[in-house]
């Protein structure tokens, strides 16, 4: 795993850890539609590009013509 990976994993799982401590005290409702599912999903985009390197936002952007 190189840097950039496990800086990838280290920040979707504070993101992860962050919205969990955040529902479990109280202060977030994950049980109900909210803004809060856009942060999850990014958390877990995040966490697991650091693991598989597949990124479905890179694969758009180099579609669109950007370069790495």
């Amino acid at each position: 795993m190189s840097v950039s990976s496990a800086i990838s994993s280290f920040a979707g799982f504070m993101v992860l850890l962050s919205l969990g401590l955040g529902h479990f005290t109280g202060q977030i409702d994950l049980t109900h539609m909210s803004w809060s599912w856009l942060t999850t999903f990014v958390g877990l985009n995040l966490f697991q590009s650091g693991f598989t390197g597949f990124c479905p936002v890179a694969h758009l952007f180099r579609a669109l013509g950007l370069k790495d």
